[in-house]
This record gives structure tokens, sequence and C-alpha cells, in this order.
């Protein structure tokens, strides 16, 4: 049994940590830190998971709870990881940080796209990056994961064996995605309140949300051509959920058949993504791992369409860490992840 312990267990993110760790046969969750939440029951604050926790309380942050953890997960707003780090490596064997603060191995990119320099850039090139369908030989026994985001993980899944084999021009894409409400975080703005969301659907982040550089580099790295990306988020009115609907240039006269059968081997061995034939909705990927995509050509105008769903909270954060854990500890990748979701 690998002990594990959550930084910001008390969000989102971190709930959905403690919900698939406790179903976990490898992973026993021997720390929860939650500044705010400090002192209270896991039980009260996630009345969800309060049968799997029934004793566990949230701890203030200190890094002597952290002594012989050999995975921590960090599940914190953007731009607080950074000052934990350092201390935190030298506590816990291994870090796996769901936050944007150590994706970027360049810290001008991280200045320019966050607005603010990095505490720690020197720390940069420590962290591989958490996309295991892409990048899976790096994680394998790393120390620091920076986990991908939940934009990113959508739009670079469903284009990267398209861009990679030559389907499609790696310039010029365009990805329209929407997410759920719980992508912005547990705390309430008026942005994200019911009665602003409630029967509503609106565009926000234009032309400079941070995960545009973040699905260039992701694109970039694992084709090997330069990739550029018009990438605009959308807000839709449920809890959670991702789709993303990608437009990419196509090449070398490509048709449907051939888009979706480079998708289907590229993926043939990955437990996690399925290519379908119809348009994938949220819904079916509501509480599980997976990834649904679908492809097609439109020989008219030249565009090939490419569309992903999954559930932010689980393969766009918390599953996906957990995946990342699984292969740094050794263990098989699938475990303790849901392949099923939840419907109705």
């Amino acid at each position: 049994m690998h002990k594990v312990a959550i930084v910001g267990a008390s969000g989102y993110a971190g709930a959905e940590l403690l919900r698939l760790c406790a179903s976990h046969p490898d992973l026993d969750v021997v720390a929860a830190s939650a500044e705010r939440s400090a002192g209270k029951a896991v039980a009260a604050v996630h009345p969800h998971l309060g049968a799997a926790y029934p004793q566990l309380t949230f701890d203030h942050y200190s890094p002597d709870l952290f002594d012989g953890v050999d995975v921590t997960f960090l599940a914190l707003p953007h731009g607080a990881s950074q000052r934990l780090v350092p201390e935190l490596l030298e506590h816990s064997k291994r870090v796996i940080d769901l936050a944007g603060d150590f994706r970027f191995h360049d810290d001008s990119v991280y200045e320019t796209w966050y607005g603010q320099a990095h505490a720690q850039p020197d720390m940069l090139g420590d962290f591989v990056y958490g996309l295991p369908e892409l990048f899976r030989e790096d994680i394998a026994g790393a120390t620091a994961v920076a986990v991908a985001g939940c934009y990113v993980t959508a739009a670079s899944i469903a284009l990267a064996p398209l861009v990679a084999t030559g389907a499609v021009d790696g310039g010029g894409i365009v990805v329209d995605a929407a997410s759920g409400v719980s992508g912005a975080g547990k705390n309430a703005t008026a942005e994200t309140a019911f009665a602003t969301v409630d029967a509503s659907f609106a565009a926000y982040g234009l032309v400079g949300h941070r995960h545009t550089p973040e699905m260039e580099m992701a694109l970039t790295r694992h084709a090997g051509v330069p990739c550029q990306i018009l990438f605009t988020p959308h807000l839709a009115p449920m809890s959670r959920g991702i789709l993303a609907t990608c437009y990419a240039r196509t090449a070398n006269e490509a048709t449907t058949d051939e888009v979706l059968s480079a998708l289907e081997d590229a993926y043939a061995a990955e437990p996690f993504v399925r290519i379908v034939e119809h348009p994938p909705a949220t819904k079916a990927t509501l509480g599980s791992n997976n990834v649904e995509i679908t492809a097609r050509v439109d020989p008219r105008t030249g565009w090939t369409i490419v569309i992903a769903a999954l559930d932010n909270l689980v393969k766009g954060a918390a599953g996906q860490a957990i995946q990342c854990a699984n292969i740094i500890l050794g263990l098989p990748e699938q475990t303790g992840l849901p392949l099923t979701g939840v419907s109705p």
C-alpha cells in the first residue's frame, strides 16, 4: 500500500482525488490539508465521502505531514504550488501538481500567459508533463509531474495523432470548448453563480486564455511540428464535463475514414480513449476517466472537425493525476480509475 497525501483537499479536484483514492486498492490517504477547512471532518465538508473517510479531518498545511509519503497531490489554485514544492520534495518522495505552475519549462511563457513572474524558475525543468496518452515514457520514474490542463487534455488527445501523421495542418487550428462550472473551482463568483449560469451559455477568456500555449506546447512536442491554436473557452450550464470541438485544415486529401482510422490506430491500446462514430456527449463520460472522440472531414470547405468529450474533474484533473501516479509507482495504469460513467 502506497501512502498518499492531498494538499488543497477541500476543493472540487481535491474531493475527486479523495473519492478516487477511496476505491484504489493501492493508495492510502494518510493526510489531507485544507487551510479554510482545517479541523473539520472530511465528511462535514464532503458529505458524499463520509462513508469512505469517517475519521479523517483536514489539517493545516505543514511539511511534516508529508514525511515518508509516497505521492503528494497538489490540488491548489494556480500560483499556490510554487512556494510549497521545494520543501515538499524534501519530505514527500514524489509530487504531482494539478495546477499550471510547472507545466512550462520556459518561465517567460508562464509569465506572459499567467501575468506574473514564476517563483521557482530553476525547478521548471524538474517536472515532466502529465498527459499519459502522449507522454507516458516521460512520466515513468518521475519524481515531479505537472498534470495537463482539462481543456488541453481534450484538445490534445483529439488532435495529436492527426497532426503527427500529417492528416491535418498544425497551423491555424481552432478549438472551441465548453466546460461545466466546476472547472472554475469551488469558490463562488458572480460569473459562476447559479443565477448567472443557469439557462445561459457564454464565452470567456477571449484570445488570451492560458491553456492556449499549453495546447500548442503539447501538440508541438508530440507531433514534432510547430502548432498554432486559436482557443475560445465557454461556460456551459452544467456541473462538470468538457466538450471540445476542434477545427484543422485537412492535409493530403485525407478522408473521414482515414482520419478515424488514424485515431483508432493511435489509441488502440489506450484504455481511457474511445473512438466513436456518433458525436460524443459529456454525459457519456460523467464520473469516468474516459475521453470519447469522433471526427469528420468536410471536403467542401477543406476542414477536419475533431470532437472530444471528457469529465473535467476526472480525466481533466484528479483521474489523470492518479493515472500518472499509477505509472510512476509501477502500478497497472487502470488501477482505481472508473471506466464507466454515471447515467442518468
